[in-house]
């Protein structure tokens, strides 16, 4: 078979003008996308089109009696692709004999043996569950001395075209817009080689790696060009932090700066995306500019609180030229005057505004966000690591407290995989320093302590920590919230260490949710008996702990919904340090002075082992509480510039109902 190619001239020019421009005709609705986007509610529905795009491919090549050459990738994103794959083989009869496939990259130099390499991703994803011939599947070697690179890169990509080709890529895309690890500044006519990976890309990879200083700074990756002349790519994308490079890559121009973006002069390309990730595309986030809309409540809140950020002007000075000019003249038809609209939006916000994030007693509630009986609530707090209580909702924690109300704190995880070695060798030299200084004969513990010591001594960055490390990492943990208890003022009695065993893998990879974590979960609930309960709403990453530790949350939600209690139980959703709700959705607002902002500064300094040098950073370089501090700030202020009250700080929660 022979493999279509394409040069970087025609794709520019294809680029600039393939018909899939920004203008509408007459009875059509405008788009602004120049590559086809699948949205899906949320990243299983898409992945599940996506493996069944896949098995359908497989089938159809195996009817015709030809191999099908499959271009795959790594990370989180391809994750549940590859289970469903899987699923299909052991259930329905999907057989990968006729497959041959070519990874996009590897890092190096990297061991196909080590725990953060992608052979060995790609062989516990999929390959060692499937029955693909071992000498049907390739990925780019991580080993091979440096002047022989150019030679492999070479070799590689030709293995490609002897094969006639990629039927079928699957691609994620970086924070930055990179695909395999074809970084900003790539060229389109890229071939495989060896490069320099961007600071963005090694601290969004440093989670898995334990730390920045782990992740290697250079990888082979497949170029551009074989990419591009794959057949058919599918490109996926799950959460917001992907939103904005999905709209530059989508309705951007075509740019070395985002590499996804030269994938518009595909001929058949699409992007599949949840909810999250198409956030910022402008059909999902001002759709009255798009195409005709429904003017529900939510709809009208959204569409006011983006004109006025956009004009910068308060809510209430906006006027009927702002509406017509901006894409909501309909809006104005159907309920008149903006004057109304502007006064009921921006009641609506005001409304939400509480000092009584408990519910205010003996008040008129008509108005409040929380009820004001019963006026003392036993409150349960999830918090899916040790210190997401304080750093997502330290004002609001705080204040339940100070207003009387019984508050309880569920750690779902130990969190001990963040916790940096040395840090757990200063707690180990301790307790062994304790134990000698105070003639404290204890050798179990002695030895405990010393193995744990003598293994941080002599790990290698690919090992997973021990045991005994674990639970000295876990500990460690646990003292910090604990102290963080103390400082809010609650007894430790109330502080509930879950220590669901999903987490307890010793790797940033997890187990699947099982009943053991979900009994845990409804057993608490069902002890507590809360009136409310607060959990983190971060569902940006399917594959993160705060996603995991809702979905056991709200499987317990389902099963104890019938009882009695939770009749009178309302579930209010948190964010992390990275962002926070839309102001259209938010639902109660929570401010804090200036003297309750240091405060919680305070409570989460009680985290020691989280500051100075996080292991799980990511791409911000800040400490959590600088993080939360401005988020909090952040809201605060875009509350004033709407026309509400100023404060110094705001925490904003959303309620989820049954």
């Amino acid at each position: 078979m022979s493999q279509q190619t394409v040069s970087p001239q025609t794709i520019l020019m294809q680029a600039s003008s393939n018909g899939k421009g920004t203008t509408g005709t007459i009875g059509q609705p405008i788009t602004y996308e120049k590559i086809p986007t699948q949205i899906f509610a949320d990243s299983k529905e898409a992945s599940y089109a996506v493996a069944k795009e896949i098995s359908d491919l497989i089938r159809q090549k195996q009817k015709e009696g030809k191999p099908c050459v499959l271009g795959l990738a790594t990370g989180s994103s391809p994750k549940t692709v590859y289970a469903i794959l899987v699923r299909m083989h052991r259930e329905e009869g999907l057989s990968f004999k006729n497959v041959i496939s070519f990874n996009l990259d590897e890092y190096y130099q990297m061991e196909p043996d080590s725990i953060y390499s992608y052979h060995r991703f790609m062989k516990e994803q999929l390959f060692d569950h499937v029955d693909i011939p071992k000498e049907n599947y390739f990925l780019p070697d991580g080993t091979v001395p440096a002047p022989l690179l150019r030679d492999y890169c070479t070799s590689y990509e030709n293995k490609i075209n002897a094969v006639g080709g990629l039927d079928f890529q699957l691609l994620g895309i970086g924070g930055n817009g990179h695909i395999g690890f074809n970084e900003p500044g790539s060229l389109i006519n890229s071939h495989t080689r060896l490069i320099t990976l961007d600071h963005s890309t090694r601290a969004a990879a440093s989670m898995e790696f334990g730390g920045l200083h782990n992740v290697p700074r250079k990888a082979i990756t497949l170029g551009v060009a074989p990419i591009l002349n794959a057949r058919r790519v599918v490109l996926l994308a799950w959460g917001e932090r992907k939103a904005s490079v999905i709209k530059s890559a989508v309705e951007g121009p075509v740019t070395e700066l985002n590499p996804a973006s030269y994938l518009q002069a595909h001929a058949d390309v699409t992007f599949v995306v949840d909810e999250s990730a198409a956030s910022e595309l402008t059909r999902i986030k001002t759709p009255w500019a798009v195409d005709s809309v429904v003017w529900d409540n939510k709809m009208i809140k959204k569409a006011v609180t983006h004109l006025s950020q956009t004009l910068k002007k308060p809510i209430l000075k906006l006027i009927d030229k702002d509406y017509n000019d901006n894409g909501m003249s309909d809006l104005l038809a159907q309920y008149g005057a903006c004057y109304e609209i502007n006064i009921n939006v921006f009641n609506q916000l005001q409304h939400t505004i509480t000092g009584w994030p408990g519910g205010k007693p003996n008040a008129d509630d008509t108005h409040r966000p929380e009820r004001a009986q019963p006026a003392k609530k036993r409150v349960l707090i999830f918090s899916p690591h040790p210190d997401d209580d304080i750093i997502s909702m330290g004002g609001t924690f705080q204040r339940l407290v100070d207003q009387g109300h019984e508050v309880h704190v569920a750690y779902q995880t130990s969190g001990n995989i963040a916790v940096a070695d040395d840090e757990a060798l200063r707690f180990i030299d301790f307790v062994v320093d304790f134990n000698n200084g105070f003639d404290i004969n204890s050798p179990d513990a002695n030895k405990l302590f010393l193995d744990a010591k003598e293994f941080l001594r002599h790990t290698k960055n690919s090992e997973i920590d021990s045991p005994e490390v674990r639970k000295v990492k876990g500990l460690i943990r646990r003292g910090e919230a604990k102290a963080t208890c103390r400082f809010v003022g609650i007894p430790t009695s109330q502080a509930h260490f879950l220590d669901m065993p999903f987490y307890e893998t010793g790797t940033v990879q997890k187990k699947p949710i099982g009943e053991e974590d979900i009994k845990i979960i409804e057993n608490l609930i069902e002890e507590i008996k809360p009136h409310q309960i607060y959990a983190a709403g971060d569902f940006a990453d399917p594959h993160g702990t705060h996603k995991v530790c809702w979905d056991a949350i709200e499987a317990a939600l389902q099963r104890s919904k019938h009882k009695n209690f939770m009749k009178d139980c309302w579930v209010w959703l948190y964010r992390g340090a990275w962002a926070e709700w839309d102001i259209y959705e938010i639902e109660m607002a929570v401010p804090m002075s200036p003297d309750q902002v240091l405060k919680k500064r305070q409570g989460i300094f009680k985290h020691q082992s989280q500051k100075d040098g996080v292991v799980f950073q990511g791409e911000d370089s800040r400490e959590f509480w600088q993080r939360a501090e401005e988020r909090n700030a952040g809201t605060a202020q875009l509350y004033d510039s709407l026309g509400l009250a100023e404060y110094e700080a705001m925490e904003a929660f959303v309620r989820w109902k049954f």
